[in-house]
Parts: structure tokens; C-alpha cells; sequence
């Protein structure tokens, strides 16, 4: 089978294809033809070394955390999948370096794959799993907010999603809209802007503006319940202005800043504000499952949705072209970068 790998961190040029033999499932493993394997930032990240230098050589490894794809054989014991089902799978590079997507089959235990519904393409079972993930998470950690989501789950809540045009931000948009929220998305240019509205946001502001407060409590009065944050330090004096007694700031990310987050200890103790840092590789294999399941709902219904018509513009690779995708999403392409496997029949 055709796979790419990497044997030593670096750039994209550390990604070479390859042939290797596919493995067999053994007990409680299942194996799956990949169809569509997706980028996201953690991969290229973890291909660079997060922090190591340039050329350290590693274990043969396969990138790629997020895919989809037909169950080609189970192993022992399996009873949950059969030949033919259609999957998307979560995390699965965690499982081992030889584990990820960018290549035609692999093996995982049968707890890390979903069904995929027969309605959904598999760019979406790819394109979704840690950014749909994650903006889960961050839509279910508030301290009096629901801990799953479904239609009505976020009556009556506001949401700010920093970076709306983002993976995640898009998610959080979608999923939030598919819950009944009011969601405020903020973005840094018209054309973001135009994609923020495609996946659903009410309201939409550009930043950098410095009414952006004033702007964001003209909708919410008496402040949002909850933010999705990417960029937690250049925002942190942001959450104080709009966000609501006991609201909940959920940080995933910290664009444009220095690493090092600086809170106004007495607006925030007032406040009673609540900071959820997450991360999907530690949150908890009941957290991903339960993400998982109300994902793989919101699909099934049509509320979750790739292509520039809600939001998420898609840029496809060859398998060959494994190295272009990630560098694609290294430069900060507005989508979701994707990559052919094999054929869909």
C-alpha cells in the first residue's frame, strides 16, 4: 500500500511516499481504508517537533490525526464494525507513529473509530473530527451550561466565537447554530467575514476595532455566556468587557501572542469568570466519545456542513502531495485542507 512518512522532524520536505505492507487487525483492532485524510495544524506540528530541532530523527511516521473511510477487516473479538462500514476515526495517530491517515489502510482499535451515516461524504467524517472536537468541548464546559449538544441545547445563550473563519471557529459557529445559540463571531476581514455568515453567525464584527466591546454588548446587554478563544492573550482584557458574571472563556488556542496569558486578577474575581484550557489528547476518551456522538448527529441531520456555501472553502491534494497540503495549512490557508486516499467505491 502507498503511505507517507517521515523519519526526522522538519518541513514539509521531511514527507516522502512510500510502500508498505498493511498491517492485520489484531484483537479489538479493526482495519480501515482510508478514503480522506484531513490536515490540521497538529499535524504539521508535530511533523516540525514541537520545539525539537530541526533533522532529530523519530520513528517512521505516518501524519495525519483526522480521516474517513470503509472498514476493510476486523480482528478478534470485534463486534461493534463489519467489512464495508463506512467510519470517520478520532485521534488516530495517537494510537501509534504508524497509525495516521496519509496513507491507504490503518489499523486502530475498534473505540477510536464512528459510524460515518450513509447520507454524510466522507470529506465531512475527515474534514470535522478535531476541529468539530474541539469546538464541542468548548461549547459544553460552562458551569451551568449543558455538558452535550443537540437542538435547543443553547436556548437563550450567547456565544462569541473569536475567529469565525477558522476550523474550529466554523465548527463552533455551526454546532452552536445547530444547538438554537445566538452566536457573535468576530473576524479580521470582509472576506472572513462572508464565510462566518455562510456557517450561520447572527452577528458578525471585524477586529482589530477598539468599539469592539461596546459593539459586542449592543447585541449582549448583559454580556455572553460563553467565548470560544483562539487568540487568549491579545483578547484577555476583551473577556472582561463582554463576558457575563459566572460566563466561561473556553481557550484553545493563543494566535498573536507570546505564549504567557496576563488576567486582570479583580475584574475576573467579580466576574467570577471561568477559564477552560483545552487540548483533545488529554481531555478524556468519555469527553472525545460523547463530542463524537453528538457530532456525528449534527451531520446526520445536515447541520454540519463542509464547502465555501457554509463557511469552509476546501483545498484537495493528491496522496503524493502530502507535503504541499501541510504546507497549505502551514501558511494558513481558510478552509480545510484535504487529501484524496483512495477511490469512494
Amino acid at each position: 500500500m502507498k503511505a507517507v512518512v517521515f523519519h526526522r522532524n522538519g518541513g514539509p520536505e521531511v514527507l516522502t511516499l512510500t510502500d508498505r505492507t498493511a498491517a492485520e487487525p489484531g484483537p479489538g483492532e479493526v482495519r480501515v481504508r482510508i478514503v480522506v485524510s484531513a490536515v490540521n495544524p497538529t499535524d504539521w506540528k508535530q511533523r516540525r517537533g514541537r520545539g525539537a530541532e530541526a533533522g532529530t530523527e523519530v520513528p517512521e511516521t505516518v501524519p495525519n490525526q483526522d480521516g474517513a473511510g470503509v472498514v476493510d477487516a476486523v480482528g478478534p473479538d470485534v463486534t461493534a464494525f463489519s467489512p464495508g462500514d463506512r467510519v470517520w476515526v478520532l485521534l488516530a495517530g495517537t494510537h501509534g507513529p504508524a497509525a495516521g491517515t496519509a496513507q491507504e489502510y490503518t489499523v486502530l482499535p475498534a473505540g477510536k473509530l464512528v459510524r460515518l451515516p450513509d447520507a454524510v461524504g466522507f470529506d465531512e467524517g475527515a474534514g470535522f473530527g478535531i476541529p468539530a472536537l474541539t469546538a464541542h468541548r468548548a461549547l459544553t464546559v460552562a458551569e451551568d451550561g449543558p455538558s452535550r449538544l443537540s437542538p435547543g441545547a443553547l436556548d437563550g445563550r450567547t456565544v462569541l466565537v473569536s475567529g469565525g473563519a477558522g476550523a474550529v471557529g466554523n465548527a463552533a459557529i455551526q454546532l452552536g447554530r445547530w444547538a438554537g445559540a445566538t452566536v457573535i463571531a468576530t473576524v479580521s476581514s470582509d472576506e472572513k467575514a462572508a464565510l462566518a455568515r455562510a456557517a450561520g453567525a447572527q452577528h458578525v464584527l471585524r477586529y482589530p476595532d477598539p468599539e469592539l466591546a461596546t459593539r459586542i454588548r449592543e447585541i449582549a446587554p448583559d454580556g455572553v455566556d460563553s467565548i470560544v478563544e483562539v487568540a487568549v492573550g491579545v483578547n484577555a482584557g476583551l473577556h472582561t468587557e463582554v463576558l457575563r458574571p459566572r460566563g466561561t472563556v473556553a481557550v484553545y488556542g493563543d494566535d498573536r501572542g507570546t505564549g504567557t496569558v496576563s488576567l486582570d486578577f479583580g475584574a475576573n474575581l467579580w466576574q467570577n469568570t471561568r477559564y477552560q484550557f483545552l487540548v483533545l489528547y488529554t481531555v478524556g476518551a468519555d469527553k472525545l466519545r460523547a463530542g463524537a456522538e453528538d457530532i456525528t448527529a449534527a451531520l446526520s441531520d445536515g447541520s454540519l456542513r463542509l464547502g465555501e456555501e457554509r463557511g469552509v472553502p476546501v483545498h484537495r491534494f493528491a496522496l503524493a502531495d502530502t507535503a504541499k497540503a501541510h504546507l497549505a495549512s502551514e501558511e494558513g490557508a481558510t478552509g480545510k485542507v484535504l487529501i484524496d486516499v483512495t477511490p469512494a467505491g
